[in-house]
């Protein structure tokens, strides 16, 4: 009798986890289907924006409109993030000069008033324009319209040992860190954030997400 208890409980529990995997990849399938035909929406109409933008950028300092540099992704995969330029061609370079004046604790780089920055660059950070390139990078699979902020392998590698949960999903162009203070909040409760994001994620956090981050497109203050 007690073998017959022992069996029952283990079959409800096989079923009980076979219900969550199931939902899971329901949910992953549905995530990825609206990445990719809201990724492609947004390209095409948002295409006269690229080009106005990519313009200005190249008008007000010489190099590429388009920015590309080297992110983590999912279980660690490394892949090209694209961005408008909003700094000078020599950004990095210039960044070890102004190690001292970080304002973000942590591995992460946050500066108010980073000498870098083009005045075309404050503009689209400003507005967050200047992540829209990004698109590619949803529309890829590389990234996803919601999940945690990529970041440089440098930075990971400094990452604590429960800080690594967030490479457990894609990237994404927005997650609580955008719509909750951003550069005021610090690297370890942003991390918490993600944290917290990859263990709720379900269709509806994702779609109030988005819908939370349009505003920023008006202008945040706590962008940079």
């Amino acid at each position: 009798m007690e073998q017959l208890e022992f069996n029952r409980e283990e079959v409800l529990f096989k079923e009980q986890v076979d219900e969550e995997e199931s939902s899971r990849l329901g949910y992953c399938f549905l995530k990825r289907t609206i990445d990719l035909i809201c990724s492609l929406i947004g390209l095409i109409i948002l295409s006269p924006i690229f080009l106005v933008v990519a313009i200005l950028i190249k008008m007000e300092s010489e190099g590429n409109a388009i920015f590309s540099q080297e992110r983590v992704g999912k279980n660690g995969k490394r892949f090209k993030m694209y961005k408008f330029r909003s700094m000078v061609v020599n950004a990095e370079e210039l960044k070890d000069k102004l190690t001292s004046k970080n304002e973000m604790n942590g591995p992460m780089f946050k500066m108010k008033d980073d000498p870098r920055i083009t005045k075309i660059g404050k503009f689209i950070r400003k507005t967050s324009i200047d992540e829209l390139p990004q698109l590619i990078n949803v529309f890829k699979g590389e990234m996803s319209l919601v999940g945690p902020r990529p970041s440089l392998p440098k930075e990971v590698m400094k990452f604590e040992g429960w800080m690594m949960k967030r490479l457990e999903v894609k990237p994404g162009l927005t997650c609580y860190w955008q719509v909750s203070g951003r550069s005021d909040i610090g690297f370890e409760d942003w991390m918490k954030l993600d944290v917290k994001y990859v263990k709720e994620r379900n269709t509806f956090v994702d779609v109030m997400l988005v819908f939370k981050t349009v505003g920023v497109l008006f202008g945040d203050e706590h962008a940079r």
